[in-house]
């Protein structure tokens, strides 16, 4: 009846060809109740209706045939609890039908044909679910190591085009269709094995209705790889959300943690995926040179400062030109400089500033006097304003002063 092999009487012979239909006919009703496939009752039966007539215990080599039938019911991904269901479905219609096939004198051997029943389908069903579970295990690891590797390949641009599409059909990845990648980072470090896998993927599933996402880790980032575009709908793209969505679920499933999320642009093709990933990368990486304190930051809204960081030998030479007198100052340039960022965040209102600082209006006054004096320019002339702005963007972008400027055309690292 299958591979491992079929039912059959206890016994030999063309005599017991009909105790064996009866077998073929319970397992047949059983896997119809249960829908499960036929074959994961073979030699269970046997053993069984074994027991019922000897009262011996199931032979090890009987079980080892079990336990390989509950591994197969993990690579087919056959619920436990319909296997499990099969397996006492299938007890209790032989149990029903056994005294019409074989006749009990006495309570005595009722009672004792019964206790070796239950042992029989009690050390079976126990070996089958510990080797499902086994399985089962051994499967999550093997997809996880699968997922882990595609991301990887993904997400560096492997240029097997052909190889890529294969190995990503089978997590239902249609690499010709426009994909992003968000990435997620939680203040505190992220864990090798964390939680927030499992839980973002299952949000994302439910949110947006769509099978063809992959969540993984890498280099301690939350890695999150979603279509651009659903069927039938316009295009998802980073300005409706996706990002502050990712943050906010973030934020529920680990309350108190605190999270940056970065979205790069979607782009179609594997080549693509490995764009949108080098964008939100540097995305995060830029958030954190300009010291930003919004916790999403999107690739498109980084676009001006990619522009400042492709052409750093003009920003060098801006920032030596004009910022370079402040370290000049009691305490060195880095108060000034923070004087001015908030100075610029908030609109060059100083009382805003000063609050946003937690100093005194008069200190912040003193402070962009002092920018004044030093550089030459002045914080609320709108033309020179914007100099100071761009040279203060540019001074944070290389992490100045705390290093040195690079020399010629040294790239940001």
């Amino acid at each position: 009846m299958s591979e491992t092999g079929s039912l059959r009487w206890p016994g030999s012979g063309a005599e017991n060809s009909a105790d064996e239909a009866w077998l073929t006919a319970i397992a047949q009703a059983a896997a119809g109740d249960s829908e499960a496939p036929l074959e994961l009752l073979v030699e269970y039966l046997t053993l069984l209706a074994d027991a019922a007539i000897s009262g011996r215990r199931p032979r090890d080599h009987e079980l080892a045939i079990v336990r390989e039938l509950g591994r197969r019911a993990a690579e087919q991904g056959i619920p436990a609890g319909r296997v499990a269901d099969l397996y006492l479905s299938a007890a209790w219609r032989m149990w029903r039908d056994l005294p019409d096939v074989v006749p009990y004198r006495d309570r005595d051997t009722v009672r004792a044909s019964a206790q070796a029943v239950l042992r029989a389908v009690g050390e079976a069903i126990a070996v089958l679910v510990d080797s499902y579970q086994v399985a089962t295990k051994h499967l999550i690891r093997q997809e996880e190591s699968l997922r882990r590797e595609l991301v990887d390949d993904l997400l560096r641009g492997d240029p097997d085009v052909a190889g890529m599409v294969e190995r990503a059909e089978p997590f239902g990845l249609d690499l010709g269709r426009p994909h992003q990648v968000v990435l997620a980072r939680p203040a505190d470090g992220l864990p090798e094995a964390d939680a927030s896998v499992n839980m973002l993927e299952a949000f994302i599933l439910d949110r947006f209705g769509d099978r063809e996402v992959l969540v993984a880790t890498k280099e301690g980032l939350l890695v999150v790889l979603i279509p651009a575009t659903t069927p039938g709908t316009a295009p998802r793209t980073v300005n409706q959300g996706v990002g502050t969505l990712i943050h906010d679920a973030l934020i529920r499933h680990r309350s108190g943690r605190e999270w940056r999320v970065s979205t790069g642009r979607p782009y179609p093709g594997s080549y693509g995926i490995a764009r949108s990933y080098e964008e939100a990368r540097e995305a995060l990486t830029l958030a954190d040179r300009l010291r930003l304190d919004t916790p999403v930051v999107d690739a498109q809204d980084m676009l001006v400062y990619r522009v400042l960081v492709r052409d750093q030998a003009a920003i060098v030479d801006l920032i030596q030109a004009v910022l370079t007198p402040l370290t000049g100052a009691r305490g060195g340039a880095e108060p000034l400089l923070r004087t001015l960022e908030a100075y610029f965040a908030t609109g060059e209102v100083a009382t805003d500033a000063a609050r946003r600082l937690n100093v005194s209006v008069r200190t912040v006054t003193y402070r962009l006097t002092k920018v004044r004096e030093l550089t030459g320019h002045d914080p609320g002339d709108p033309g020179q304003r914007f100099i100071l702005h761009i040279a203060v963007l540019g001074a944070r972008l290389l992490d100045w002063p705390s290093r040195d400027l690079p020399r010629g055309a040294d790239a940001l690292s």
